[in-house]
């Protein structure tokens, strides 16, 4: 196994931007786990419009998801790394969350590894190398939802959009199974007030001060 960074976090607080510049730099191969339970709500969702238990159980046995050296992520051979949404829905399940967490532990087996998540210092790699909790104000979180979709010509609500982080923040650190929360070994880094290349600077300088003990 090679050296794991561990960054955990809220929704929109920049680990996915953050955790790819971080790769770069370090020469490891990016993981985004969101991007996997997206991946099995895409599967069910075009099986049906409702999740259903048992057709998500099916879906979760015979899904295959990997990652190329690039960080995207295919399941059973189709690029998902853009879908957008499903992951809150499915990551309650014990089952789901036990195949993934497997499927992410054997992804790191041979290679460096920046995985970013809910639960990867806590629950995936208890003994990572680097364990990162980056968070932001909700407010300021939106705001960069908000700015995201502008750019993109998306018609957007700044409340509305507040509102969903809340609730999202609410439901990821309340579920039973892995709930999100800082690592009591990790280290805080709040981005409310920092660009993306401070927090990329920050955690590179966090892995070489320990690299070097």
């Amino acid at each position: 196994m090679g050296k794991i960074v561990a960054i955990d976090g809220p929704a929109g607080a920049g680990k996915s931007t953050v955790a790819k510049k971080v790769a770069a730099r370090l020469g490891y191969t990016y993981i985004d786990t969101g991007a996997m339970y997206r991946a099995v709500g895409l599967k069910v969702s075009e099986r049906e419009k409702n999740f259903s238990e048992e057709i998500l159980k099916e879906v979760t046995e015979k899904i295959e998801i990997e990652s190329d050296e690039t960080g995207k992520i295919f399941a059973n051979g189709e690029d998902v790394t853009e879908i957008g949404k499903f992951a809150s829905d499915v990551s309650k399940f014990p089952f789901v969350r036990k195949k993934l967490t497997e499927l992410q532990r054997k992804m790191a087996e041979t290679k460096s590894v920046v995985m970013e998540g809910r639960d990867i210092g806590t629950e995936v790699f208890p003994n990572a190398d680097f364990k990162i909790f980056l968070t932001a104000d909700v407010s300021e979180r939106a705001r960069r939802r908000f700015e995201e979709l502008r750019e993109k010509n998306i018609a957007a609500n700044l409340d509305e959009i507040e509102k969903d982080i809340a609730a999202r923040d609410k439901q990821d650190s309340e579920r039973k199974i892995a709930p999100l929360k800082k690592a009591d070994d990790a280290i805080l880094i709040d981005s409310t007030n920092l660009a993306i290349d401070e927090v990329t600077e920050k955690i590179l300088s966090i892995v070489q001060k320990n690299s070097d003990r």
